[in-house]
C-alpha cells in the first residue's frame, strides 16, 4: 500500500517580495540551538557553510533583526526572534500534524482503492493520542489498510453509531465524573450491538509552564487574571472533563482568562504554552514531557476503541487486535509518560467496563 506524508509548511514575505522558505532555515535554527555552532548545525542538516551564512543574512535582512548572539566562550546562541520562529514551527506541527495524518490516511485508502488494492480498509475514527499514534506507527498499511480519522471523543462514537467507522476511539475519566460521562456516551452506544477494546491508561492534569513560575496548585488558581489559559476545542472530552470539574469545583469558567481558547490536541496545548503564549492548559502528561513542562495530575482515565461486535472476528479486526496484544506493542505504550498498557487489547462488554446492571 502506498504510504502518504503531509507536512506544513510556510513561508514569510514583505511587500510582495520573494517569500522565504523557511524549511531550510527553522532545521538549520534548530541545529544551531542544539550545537551552539553554525558550521556545525550547517553540516548535521546537510547545508553548506556557505549556504547556511547566506539563508540566514537573508532572515535577518527581511525581518531587520539579528537571529544569532554570539560570547566569547558561549558559542552561537538563538536570539528570542529566532527562538519564536522555532517554536512558531513547533505549534504549527503540534496543532496541523493530526489534521495532516487524517488526510494522508485517507488519501492513502482513495489510492488504495484505484490501484486495485482487494484488502478492506479498516476505518478508525478516533480522539487524538499518544497510544492511538504508537499503534498506527505499528500497522503494515500493505497487510492492513487503515483510514484514520482524528476527530473528537463524540463526533467518533456517533460515527461508529452511524456505521461510518469500524473503531471509535474515545476516553472515560476515572472517579467522579466517570458515570455523568459514561451517560453521555451511551447516547450512541449500544450495549446490546457495541464492545470495547482496552487501548490504556493515561493522566490527564493541569500543563504549567516549566518551573511552575506562578505557583499554581490546582484549577482554582485559573481565576487569578494574570493567569493566561489555553483550552481544547468544544465538543473534545478532554473540555467536556473540564466543564465537569469546573462545574463541580469552581472556578467560573468565565472567570479564565483564555478559555474560550481552542487547541485541536494535547501537543499543540503544551507547545502553545511551552512558547510562552499562555501559562497553563489541561492535557495529558505525555504532551506536557514531550515539551518539558510541569504537569499537575488531576485524573486518570480509561481509552477505548468501540466497535461492533459482529465486527470483532472480521479478518481485518482481528489482525489489529492480535498486534494491540502484542508485548512490543505493550513496551511503546508503557514508554509514554502518563501511560498504562495493562489490560491493552482486551475485549470487553459495555456492561462490564461501566458496571451496567446486565
Amino acid at each position: 500500500m502506498l504510504t502518504v506524508h503531509i507536512r506544513p509548511h510556510w513561508e514569510i514575505s514583505v511587500k510582495g517580495e520573494a517569500p522565504l522558505d523557511t524549511a531550510d532555515l527553522l532545521g538549520l535554527l534548530l541545529s544551531i540551538q542544539d550545537t551552539g555552532s553554525i558550521a556545525q548545525a550547517a553540516k548535521s542538516v546537510g547545508l553548506s557553510y556557505r549556504y547556511a551564512w547566506g539563508l540566514l543574512r537573508s532572515a535577518e535582512s527581511l525581518f531587520g533583526e539579528q537571529l544569532l548572539q554570539t560570547g566569547r566562550g558561549r558559542g552561537t546562541a538563538l536570539t528570542p526572534l529566532a527562538q519564536k520562529l522555532v517554536w512558531a514551527d513547533r505549534r504549527i506541527a503540534a496543532r496541523l500534524s493530526p489534521t495532516l495524518h487524517s488526510l494522508a490516511s485517507e488519501l492513502e485508502a482513495e489510492l488504495a482503492r484505484i490501484t486495485a488494492n482487494k484488502l478492506r480498509t479498516l476505518r478508525m475514527d478516533a480522539s487524538h493520542g499518544f497510544a492511538v499514534a504508537a499503534l498506527t506507527g505499528c500497522i503494515d498499511r500493505d497487510a492492513l489498510p487503515l483510514d484514520l480519522r482524528y476527530r473528537t471523543s463524540t463526533d467518533a462514537v456517533a460515527a461508529l453509531a452511524r456505521r461510518e467507522c469500524d473503531l471509535a476511539g474515545f476516553h472515560i475519566p476515572l472517579g467522579r465524573f466517570e458515570a455523568q460521562t459514561v451517560a453521555w456516551y451511551l447516547r450512541w452506544l449500544d450495549p446490546q450491538q457495541h464492545c470495547l477494546v482496552r487501548v490504556a491508561d493515561r493522566q490527564q492534569g493541569l500543563i504549567m509552564a516549566r518551573g511552575n513560575p506562578l505557583g499554581l496548585r490546582g484549577l482554582a488558581d485559573l481565576a487569578r487574571p494574570e493567569v493566561r489559559f489555553v483550552n481544547r476545542q468544544a465538543g473534545s472530552g478532554t473540555r467536556m472533563l473540564l466543564e465537569m470539574m469546573l462545574a463541580a469545583d469552581g472556578p467560573p469558567l468565565e472567570s479564565i482568562n483564555g478559555y474560550n481558547s481552542a487547541e485541536f490536541t494535547h501537543s499543540a496545548v503544551a507547545a502553545y504554552i511551552a512558547s510562552g503564549m499562555a501559562d497553563a492548559g489541561i492535557g495529558m502528561r505525555a504532551a506536557s514531557a514531550q515539551f518539558k513542562l510541569d504537569f499537575l495530575p488531576l485524573v486518570r482515565e480509561h481509552y477505548y476503541f468501540a466497535l461492533r461486535q459482529d465486527a470483532v472476528d472480521e479478518p481485518a479486526m482481528r489482525q489489529l487486535l492480535e498486534l494491540m496484544r502484542d508485548p512490543a506493542y505493550h513496551k511503546l505504550v508503557n514508554a509514554l509518560p502518563g501511560y498504562d498498557a495493562s489490560g491493552t487489547g482486551e475485549l470487553v462488554s459495555i456492561a462490564e467496563a461501566f458496571s451496567l446492571p446486565s
